[in-house]
């Protein structure tokens, strides 16, 4: 059954604008040393940035609790598998919250914008 669904999309110069203003203080906040490091590892590392920030988006906007409901930017993680499939490993408070169900992750880009969508469904 599904719990929730979420869509995010940015645009790829915001990030890079961000990244620019705020540096690694606003890096550290949002990203887990594995998404920093696999971003940074890529020759565009701003793109992948900016997909793995609208992926985290789309899990709250699906989690529909709200940042007063516990959500944080590092207990959603970014991954690829060896296919560059994404997915999501779940820290702290929602890991707990979540143990009974699955969160799916999609993400698509342009030269210009990401686009991720989040579905949280009940495990069978």
């Amino acid at each position: 059954m599904v719990e929730g669904l979420g869509i995010d999309i940015i645009e790829i110069d915001r990030m890079d604008r961000t990244v620019r203003e705020w540096g690694d203080t606003f890096l550290n906040k949002v990203f887990t040393e594995r998404e920093l490091a696999y971003a940074t590892s890529k020759m565009r590392p701003i793109p992948h940035l900016a997909a793995r920030f609208a992926a985290k988006e789309a899990v709250a906007k699906a989690l529909t609790i709200g940042w007063r409901g516990g959500f944080r930017w590092k207990d959603v993680e970014v991954t690829n598998d060896e296919t560059g499939k994404p997915s999501v490993v779940l820290y702290g408070k929602l890991k707990d919250m979540l143990r009974e169900s699955n969160v799916l992750v999609s993400i698509s880009h342009s030269e210009t914008i990401v686009v991720a969508i989040a579905l949280i469904d009940t495990k069978e």
